[in-house]
């Protein structure tokens, strides 16, 4: 490890600061920036270098010291404009990013939201409000709110929060394990302490958000993604059905929403479908068959009936003359 100084602490990063800058610095001109000797400047280079930094040297005309990219991502030294701006599309990432992109922002967020100076916090805040977004994208998130959860997460430390229940909200008590984001909605999914089981819970019914200071050990946890797409997809529903489809996953995976079902590989060339609904089952049924290969209906028995009852109405309506 290397011992620096408080002052050659402080100036180190404020080379590091200029090195970021711009492409290419000469000796003369750092050394003047900074007040120091060419020679310093030097040792303040070798310094960044054993600190993980790629700082290239060149002689010549046109040559100089020149920041490079190394195997590792070292830290990166941001002002204040420069971190604000940061945060706000980070935060405007996490609520509205398209499918997997909101995910890094939100781990981005969190490592941020870390070192943020308490200064910039509120501006942050104000400017995210100014932020709109059109189109399809998911339901607006707090940011606050995430983040409260996501350090949850991170701290492995209970929260809390108000929920709508079966018509009456009610207080949770959780052990938040991850934060799940689908193309619609987030999701944490949690150990329920009330109800002694995992459970999802959309972020965006959540009111009353707070972090507790009680940690808890990680139990251990199913997949998560896994379990909140299952969840959304089929498990919530009143009544729930599974398809052989003869096409791989990855054909049928494109063609459906995941909110929609949860698309399983069987093999090269044939996949699962877990779907479900809360009024029967004749919607999912037409679905199915819209995707446009053949498939075969695993479960429930009673929906194999109903296939034949609708194939033979179609074939009635296609024989019918005009």
């Amino acid at each position: 490890m290397v011992d620096l100084g408080a002052s050659t602490t402080e100036r180190v990063l404020t080379l590091l600061g200029l090195l970021q800058q711009r492409q290419v610095w000469t000796g003369p001109e750092l050394a003047a920036r900074l007040g120091i000797t060419p020679r310093t400047v030097r040792r303040d280079v070798e310094r960044l270098r054993t600190l993980g930094y790629q700082v290239h040297a060149s002689q010549g005309v046109g040559g100089g010291y020149q920041l490079g990219q190394g195997q590792d991502l070292p830290p990166l030294l941001l002002d204040d404009e420069e971190a604000i701006a940061t945060a706000v599309s980070l935060l405007a990432g996490a609520g509205n990013a398209v499918t997997g992109a909101g995910d890094a922002s939100l781990r981005a967020l969190t490592k941020l939201d870390q070192v943020l100076p308490a200064r910039l916090r509120h501006e942050v805040r104000a400017l995210t409000g100014s932020v709109e977004s059109f189109g399809r994208g998911r339901t607006p998130v707090d940011p606050d709110v995430l983040m409260t959860l996501a350090r949850a997460c991170r701290d492995e430390v209970e929260a809390g929060f108000a929920y709508p229940s079966r018509g009456e909200v009610r207080r949770r008590h959780v052990e938040p394990y991850r934060l799940v984001a689908s193309d619609r909605r987030w999701y944490l999914f949690a150990y329920d302490l009330d109800r002694d089981g995992w459970r999802s819970f959309r972020v965006d019914r959540m009111t009353d958000v707070a972090a507790r200071t009680w940690r808890f050990r990680p139990r251990p946890a199913p997949d998560a993604a896994a379990y909140v797409q299952e969840g959304v997809a089929s498990r919530v529903y009143s009544h729930q059905a599974r398809f052989l489809v003869h096409a791989p996953a990855e054909t049928v995976g494109a063609q459906i929403s995941a909110s929609a079902a949860v698309v399983r590989p069987r093999g090269a060339d044939r996949c699962e479908v877990l779907s479900g609904a809360d009024h029967g089952l004749d919607v999912v049924l037409i679905h199915i068959l819209l995707l446009g290969h053949a498939f075969e209906v695993l479960e429930p028995p009673e929906l194999r009936v109903r296939s034949r009852e609708l194939a033979a109405t179609l074939l009635s309506a296609g024989a019918a003359e005009g």
